[in-house]
């Protein structure tokens, strides 16, 4: 049966915790890494109700992609999320921009796989620290593209401005990914895709030409959950890697 320790090396052997971000918090938040794992919960934002439900199916451990701890933390009530995690004897593993950045099973790497993007790779920009990866579809028209997004990431909208031409390159960052922009249009994007992005970056995208879609934080990265269990299953087969069902996105549409 697989350890906590064994989950985390073989994340670690594709997306390092050591390649996270300056600002960053992943890892094993909480929890002992000897524990064995017989059920493993995945999910984006450990919330009360997926330790609820990490609780009623007798998972010992949640693999989150947001950090439980991530600002530090000045007082521990007891609704915050690591001290009923720590009261269920519940463990966190956390991997936030190392799994952003992993070119194997990474949350952008989902990202692309639902989009249906081929030639997928990540983008370097010396001297930054970026998430940035470009792929290639089929020569579209912006507002198909911008349809497209939104009907394979299941979004309830999508917030979308036509660039100049047709889409065929496209860049891409999940989560809060619109300061990236920039350095997409600089490479040669026809397209970029984001689940958040600011008002002087959208009017920044638009001057360069850029065909943008923001299709949602929540939406760009929960993709992450199904791509990693399928992974975490062929190398650790004695442990169930299961979905939440209890998360949903914390914005409705109206």
């Amino acid at each position: 049966m697989a350890r906590i320790c064994d989950i985390y090396d073989v994340i670690h052997a594709v997306a390092p915790f050591d390649s996270q971000l300056s600002f960053d918090n992943s890892g094993l938040l909480v929890g002992d890494p000897s524990t064995p794992v017989t059920r493993a919960l995945l999910c984006l934002d450990i919330t009360e109700s997926v330790i609820e439900e990490a609780a009623g199916m007798n998972a010992n451990l949640i693999i989150s992609h947001h950090p439980v701890i991530f600002e530090p933390l000045r007082r521990l009530s007891g609704r915050e999320p690591a001290w009923l995690l720590a009261r269920q004897g519940i463990a966190a593993l956390c991997c936030h921009t190392n799994l952003d950045l992993s070119p194997v099973c990474g949350v952008n790497i989902a990202l692309a796989s639902r989009l249906g993007l081929r030639n997928v790779r990540r983008e370097d920009v010396f001297g930054e620290e970026t998430v940035l990866f470009s792929g290639e579809c089929d020569a579209m028209d912006p507002a198909d593209f911008a349809q497209m997004v939104r009907d394979r990431l299941g979004a309830g909208g999508v917030q979308w401005f036509p660039g100049e031409g047709a889409v065929k390159k496209v860049f891409f960052c999940s989560g809060s990914g619109g300061g990236e922009a920039g350095f997409a249009a600089c490479r040669g994007a026809d397209a970029f895709v984001t689940g958040e992005m600011k008002h002087h970056e959208a009017l920044e995208a638009a001057r360069l030409g850029l065909t943008c879609v923001v299709a949602g934080h929540y939406e760009t990265e929960v993709v992450f959950r199904e791509f990693l269990a399928a992974y975490l299953k062929k190398r650790a087969p004695d442990t169930a890697f299961l979905i939440s069902k209890a998360e949903t996105p914390p914005f409705a549409h109206v």
